[in-house]
């Protein structure tokens, strides 16, 4: 396989070989293929989870268990105004 990279490129990947942390520019683009697969592999996780938790809302919005917006906000500034209370 043949791979043209632009001047920036190369200049990064002769660096990383002549600071000794790479003993070539095959290391180099092998490493950041491995970077890019670890990358996809995280945000496919990420989506997944956010799949997973949108799935959780839309099961408890389907089975009733929803509570109102404004409802839940005075409850909860009324929690915060005892602890305020409480604590000086």
């Amino acid at each position: 396989m043949n791979v043209s990279l632009t001047p920036e490129l190369e200049q990064i990947v002769a660096q990383r070989v002549k600071s000794g942390l790479y003993n070539s520019a095959s290391e180099v683009v092998r490493e950041g293929l491995r970077l890019l697969q670890q990358r996809d592999e995280m945000r496919e996780a990420k989506l997944s989870a956010l799949r997973a938790e949108i799935q959780k809302g839309i099961d408890d919005l389907e089975a009733g268990r929803v509570y109102d917006g404004p409802t839940v906000m005075a409850e909860f500034r009324e929690k915060l105004l005892a602890m305020k209370r409480e604590n000086g």
